[in-house]
């Protein structure tokens, strides 16, 4: 259930272990990279972190020469990407690591045609779910909103956030929904779009982050060239910290950031549209715990944003649900069907992948007094450290690696707090033009 990356790259694992797959997608998938109203995120700036764009290589060997080919921006994510943070740039270097900047619409339009090409899978667009059916304790299928019914020995849910109806219909089959964290954040972000012709972003970069110094200032942006020679650029925040939709206001609102380069880049460049920007709206972050469940249904498992959706500020979503599905893989390896045992296998894998993304998100939204929800234990101990660790990245080419390597998850929290990495960071966070000691005042690294 759901076309979008998640239910896709879903689809191209059971392929390799079921004799058919369906997925079922309410919307009109388009022909194209076009975007569509099933994804009301897809015309803003989108991450596919590192990790993410090596898994779906390998589920669909030559996917990124493929996707370059067609227009897709390959870029060195310590090298080409201008990173602004806690009041400065990150040192630049030659990390050595491939990244690929595209835009959402382009890169579900390849892997969708990569999947559909798989001869036992079959696609339904404009097809919804009015249920599910079953005895109690499994789910034997979904019945369809023109009367169909369809037998599975598997129904994977990759609907997203909306996860309400898919809850009662389990209630129905004596299955107890799992319980919810939500982190209120009330992100919103707008984006334009821009023609690009190359050299339009300061030092020829060809991506651009701004994260906010937290806890006055609530602002972000991003700046990416993706194909078609176009420049996206989204720009948004925390806590109502929106950009205006009309050009006078987002040119304003650009022009208001603590760094110059999206100002000059908006300045240097003309839109691909004239008419007023997009806008999109996300109130909270969720996460459902269905490793704690008791009871858990055969046949059936959540997956992406129907497990746990995240700040989309953060570029994680489309990277964790991938890595899910891969998990999902290897625990139907392991079991062999789609038992009870399995889908409990399944989540406690899947919890592993989700809780690097979502201890990093939801601790950087805690640095807004502002956020409301459940803070981890020792969250703003760990924020300290983490900002000194950001200053450090700019002035220390290792501390910008293993912040870049936790960001793409390369590589564990855990790897910030390494004591040799302690040392360092905090003595390389002094040198930073932004902190402290350097500036004469708490107000530029958001420290008091």
């Amino acid at each position: 259930m759901g076309g979008s990356i998640g239910g896709l790259v879903a689809a191209r694992t059971l392929s390799r272990r079921f004799t058919s797959v369906t997925v079922i997608d309410r919307d009109t998938l388009p022909d194209g990279p076009h975007s569509r109203k099933g994804v009301p995120q897809g015309p803003h700036a989108h991450a596919l972190l590192i990790s993410g764009r090596k898994k779906l290589d390998e589920l669909f060997p030559g996917l990124t020469d493929e996707l370059i080919a067609g227009g897709a921006v390959p870029f060195d994510p310590g090298r080409d990407l201008l990173f602004h943070q806690m009041g400065g740039l990150r040192i630049r270097f030659t990390s050595g690591q491939l990244g690929i900047s595209l835009t959402r619409a382009y890169l579900e339009h390849a892997v969708r045609r990569r999947v559909t090409a798989l001869p036992n899978v079959e696609i339904l667009d404009r097809t919804a779910v009015s249920g599910l059916f079953g005895v109690s304790g499994r789910v034997l299928g979904v019945d369809l909103d023109d009367g169909r019914r369809l037998g599975a020995d598997l129904v994977v849910d990759a609907t997203g956030r909306s996860a309400g109806r898919t809850e009662r219909w389990l209630e129905q089959l004596d299955c107890p929904a799992p319980k919810t964290t939500t982190v209120k954040i009330d992100v919103g972000y707008t984006t334009r779009v821009m023609h690009r012709q190359g050299g339009e972003l300061h030092g020829d970069a060809l991506l651009y982050l701004m994260s906010a110094v937290p806890p006055h200032d609530k602002r972000a942006a991003a700046v990416f060239a993706v194909e078609g020679d176009r420049w996206i650029v989204t720009l948004g925040g925390w806590h109502r910290s929106h950009a205006p939709v009309d050009p006078e206001g987002f040119a304003a609102f650009a022009e208001g950031l603590p760094s110059p380069h999206v100002a000059e880049l908006l300045a240097r460049t003309k839109p691909v549209d004239e008419g007023n920007a997009e806008r999109f709206l996300y109130p909270a972050a969720r996460r459902r715990w269905f490793e704690d469940l008791k009871k858990v249904p055969a046949g059936f498992v959540a997956l992406g944003d129907a497990i746990c959706s995240f700040n989309p500020l953060y570029g994680q979503g489309m990277t964790v649900a991938t890595l899910e599905a891969v998990e999902l893989g290897r625990c139907l390896d392991r079991h062999g069907e789609a038992t009870p045992a399995m889908a409990r296998r399944f989540y406690r894998a899947a919890s592993r992948v989700i809780d690097t993304p979502w201890q990093m998100s939801t601790s950087s939204d805690f640095m807004y007094p502002e956020t409301i929800g459940a803070k981890g234990i020792g969250t703003d101990l760990m924020n300290r450290y983490v900002r000194q660790v950001m200053m450090a990245s700019h002035v220390s080419v290792p501390a910008h690696r293993v912040m870049l390597d936790v960001q793409h998850l390369l590589a564990r929290p855990a790897a910030v707090v390494r004591p040799d990495r302690v040392v360092r960071s905090l003595i390389g966070a002094r040198r930073s033009p932004a902190h402290p000691a350097s500036t004469g005042s708490g107000a530029a690294a958001g420290l008091s």
